[in-house]
């Protein structure tokens, strides 16, 4: 048989292999997309409090999800729904969970209401409380509201893969292979322009470049911080060129440095796929300063970017929309020949994800006021028979009234309600009344778990569950406090093969106390080792090492640096 047929036909499938997952990668920007438009027409309607979505986005964080594997982490911040997406950490009908903030794990898995929307995050432990095999899931810490917040963790979770892979005889250990794969993994941060003015930011950047640790750093770079241009945020009004001294060169470590489009597909695959290539196998942070990204809707909810953006802008926003540039260029490609897509399939994708998004929502609309409706029929139903027999029953009659009619009631509505009732005829002695008043202590159980459960753990782990252990002198020697500091952090260190020291001047000079004198020296400086004056992240590093498997202890030398 002829080579030629077997070498055309490998091409073929080679091409619809790329073409299915272009036409994929379309179809996952479209439903993005559309989860932003509605997304802010459900706070605008009232059935959510505040959205601020990830609009705009969509390629660039398409093009990062692509080089993301198990064991990962990511530390971003509320705009990255694109890139939970892409994981699989997250579908739409989540998404919608969270804007309503329901309060039921299985609907919203990422905090179960308690966080603002576009705040993801991964399960990383079971209902026990026992870890989870972080290798065999794409990670995500959980964000947090204050910009550039997610920095200082980000460092410890790129950290942990350092420490993984200078200690080989931890990380073969099958106790912490659920944790690592030699230290390969990659930490991804993501964070708005604007956010780089933060301290964090520049303290997490310097740290990251000094330790040499496995992070991508992305940038989505809008050109405002809310309402306020670029050129008032940063020096040169470029976060690269800023941060241009970082560059690595032959002769010094630092950052491998790459600029992009936010629009540009072809180029943001290519991008990412080579900084994450140099992040993983050289173990070197790298940034990715992400330019040109477009804001379809503005900042969010509380604004309209009509008010300070002119027509220049405004139609700037229009033809470098992210989703309509990728789709011009699936139109117009052509490598000898072959073809993506029509118009009218972009067309038929674009009008499924419309019909598939809303569908979602619908759902997760549902699923949210099921359990309202609920609630409110049981109300209405204990304080109309309160009525009935109250000497107030016009008054009440009036109240539930008022609440039936009202839309979409919450739970601060309904127990608001049978409060005030309850109230009212505090000094009546009717049997109404105590049934109210059971299912109001009842309500009030229910929503403890919905509100308030775990803001500590509670599992058998709990350091509230540690027995204390009462000291034993042998004798009445004294000694310096700081010796029995020091003798402890040994034991810890022997004992332990996961714990780690490190902090200011903890290291070569055993701390400016003297309470870890010699451990350098016994331990090696991967386990007891100096920082720089950098508070905010020693502690970020304890925390993200932490999530990791690692048990670190962050020296702080006085409370007044934390002050």
């Amino acid at each position: 048989m002829s080579k030629e047929p077997i070498a055309e036909t490998l091409e073929n499938v080679d091409f619809e292999v790329f073409k299915k997952e272009v036409l994929e990668d379309f179809k996952l920007a479209s439903i993005s997309r559309e989860t932003s438009l509605l997304g802010r027409r459900e706070v605008l309607s009232g059935k959510a409090k505040f959205g601020i979505f990830g609009d705009g986005k969509e390629l660039a964080q398409i093009a990062l999800a692509k080089q993301f594997r198990n064991g990962d982490f990511r530390s971003g911040y509320y705009r990255d729904q694109t890139i939970m997406m892409a994981i699989g950490q997250l579908n739409v009908q989540q998404y919608f969970a969270g804007l309503y903030a329901h309060t039921d794990l299985d609907q919203e898995p990422q905090s179960a209401g308690r966080q603002m929307g576009g705040h993801y995050s991964t399960r990383n432990l079971d209902e026990n409380g026992e870890w989870l095999n972080l290798m065999e899931q794409k990670n995500s810490s959980a964000d947090i509201s204050p910009t550039a917040g997610q920095m200082p963790r980000l460092l410890g979770l790129a950290m942990a893969s350092k420490v993984y892979k200078e200690n080989k005889a931890l990380s073969e250990l099958e106790e912490f292979k659920k944790f690592t794969n030699g230290g390969n993994e990659v930490a991804f941060g993501t964070i708005g322009d604007a956010s780089t003015s933060e301290g964090p930011f520049w303290e997490t950047i310097n740290a990251a470049g000094v330790l040499q640790v496995p992070m991508v750093m992305s940038i989505w770079d809008d050109g405002y911080g809310i309402s306020v241009p670029r050129k008032y945020q940063t020096t040169k009004d470029s976060i690269s060129e800023a941060l241009a001294g970082m560059q690595r060169t032959k002769d010094k470590p630092g950052y491998e440095i790459f600029v992009t489009k936010g629009w540009d597909y072809a180029h943001l695959c290519k991008t990412y796929e080579d900084a994450v290539k140099v992040a993983r196998e050289e173990h070197v942070p790298v940034l990715i300063h992400v330019k040109e990204v477009n804001q379809p809707q503005g900042h969010s909810t509380s604004g309209s970017h009509e008010r300070y953006k002119d027509e220049e802008r405004m139609q700037w926003e229009i033809d470098f929309d992210c989703v309509t540039k990728f789709r011009e260029w699936i139109i117009n490609f052509n490598a000898d020949g072959l073809s993506i897509a029509t118009e009218e399939e972009l067309d038929a994708i674009q009008k499924e994800a419309k019909k598939s998004v809303r569908e979602q929502k619908s759902a997760a609309w549902k699923a949210f006021t099921d359990s309202l409706k609920e609630d409110l029929a049981d109300a209405v139903s204990l304080i109309k028979a309160v009525a009935s027999e109250s000497e107030n029953g016009i008054f009440i009659t009036k109240m539930v009234a008022d609440l039936e009619k009202s839309m979409d009631p919450i739970r601060k509505d309904i127990m608001g309600t049978a409060r005030k009732v309850l109230r009212m005829v505090r000094n009546e002695n009717i049997s109404s009344k105590a049934n109210l008043s059971d299912w109001i202590k009842q309500q009030i159980n229910v929503n403890h778990d919905r509100y308030s459960s775990y803001l500590y753990s509670e599992t058998s782990d709990s350091a509230l569950n540690v027995e204390p252990v009462p000291p034993n002198y042998a004798d009445d020697e004294m000694v310096d406090g700081r010796l029995i500091l020091r003798d402890n952090y040994d034991k810890i260190l022997e004992n332990y093969p996961q714990a780690l020291v490190y902090g200011e001047d903890a290291g070569k000079i055993g701390g400016v106390n003297q309470t870890l004198e010699g451990m350098q020296d016994k331990h090696g400086e991967n386990r007891v080792s100096d920082t720089g004056i950098r508070e905010c992240t020693i502690i970020g590093q304890g925390i993200g090492m932490a999530m990791r498997g690692l048990r670190p202890i962050a020296e702080i030398q006085y409370l007044d640096y934390l002050l």
